[in-house]
């Protein structure tokens, strides 16, 4: 029998908000991804970067503020170093992980270009908020240099770009290799960096992708046999914020939609899980998903805890 491949999505929760927060937090996501390796699953792992890349963002635009012949550092330069720092800090943590319980594997980060279509419609209506909050001169500035802003009453402004739909992952073919050799790879961090084609250039946009889009995109073109999306729940929740709120132990494709229109799911936490989970079982049927938090990872892959979803 094959060695079952795991697309594993990681959320906020596995990294933290800060470099000591995430340096501490890794450590506890090295050990629940290496129970699934030693439990003998493939993983291609995919992460979060909001917080990341946020803060990278503001050290950028601050840099720029103080020393003026600095050159404001755009979106998709962020997100490139948002994924390498992450990337450094996970595979670093599991290596170490790995080799304490006596297990030989390369971990390998691969910074990832993801396309979108220039023309999508997240363009014209940006709604990811992102960096620090602005004066309203700043703001201003950010408005004549064609940036959107947000204003929050009493607190300032804050920056907002767009958050287009991935079409195609540049590097996948890299990924692939590395995840039929059995190597351990981190891919697609924060989503991927955002690209558009410009006949044979890739040009980096000022956008951001949402890592569960991505990582659904990434288990069906991998062919995984699973996407596990690991998050701050045990399960998924029908009347998730009141007081008869009640688990999902197992879903349909069809039921999920249903849940959708009746509005069980957050716009900006579960729902864009669910619809990286009803992407995924589109193009490969045979699938499963399973979302729980990182403490029931193997728990839950084995049956015993989390959310299924299936075709």
């Amino acid at each position: 029998m094959s060695k079952q491949k795991i697309v594993v999505s990681l959320g906020h929760e596995a990294l933290g908000s800060t470099t000591l927060e995430q340096l501490d937090a890794v450590k506890k996501t090295a050990k629940a991804l290496a129970d699934l390796v030693e439990d003998g699953y493939g993983l291609t792992i995919t992460h979060s970067n909001g917080h990341q890349v946020s803060m990278i963002h503001k050290a950028m635009t601050e840099l720029r503020r103080v020393y003026i012949d600095y050159t404001p550092a755009p979106m998709c330069v962020c997100s490139a170093m948002s994924q390498g720092y992450v990337g450094y800090d996970i595979q670093n943590s599991l290596r170490a992980e790995l080799v304490d319980r006596g297990i030989s594997k390369t971990v390998s980060t691969i910074l990832t270009q993801v396309t979108v279509d220039p023309y999508d419609e997240a363009f014209y209506e940006p709604t990811k908020v992102i960096g620090r909050y602005m004066s309203a001169e700043d703001a201003e500035i950010e408005i004549k240099k064609g940036n959107y802003v947000r204003e929050y009453p009493g607190k300032g402004f804050r920056r907002v770009v767009a958050a287009p739909k991935p079409i195609s992952i540049v590097e996948i073919d890299a990924i692939r290799t590395l995840a039929d050799a059995d190597q351990i790879v981190i891919a697609c961090g924060g989503g991927g960096i955002p690209v558009i084609e410009q006949k044979h250039a890739l040009k980096g946009a000022s956008a951001v992708i949402e890592k569960d889009s991505i990582a659904g995109k990434l288990a069906s073109d991998l062919k995984s046999d699973m996407l596990l999306i690991l998050t701050s729940v045990d399960h998924v929740y029908t009347g998730f914020e009141t007081d008869s709120r009640k688990p999902i132990e197992k879903m349909t494709v069809s039921e999920a939609g249903k849940y959708i229109e009746a509005g069980e799911f957050g716009e900006g936490n579960m729902l864009p899980k669910i619809e990286a989970a009803i992407e995924y079982l589109e193009k490969k049927p045979d699938g499963r998903v399973i979302i729980t938090s990182i403490d029931k990872a193997l728990e839950a892959v084995k049956g015993k805890a989390g959310t299924l979803i299936v075709a």
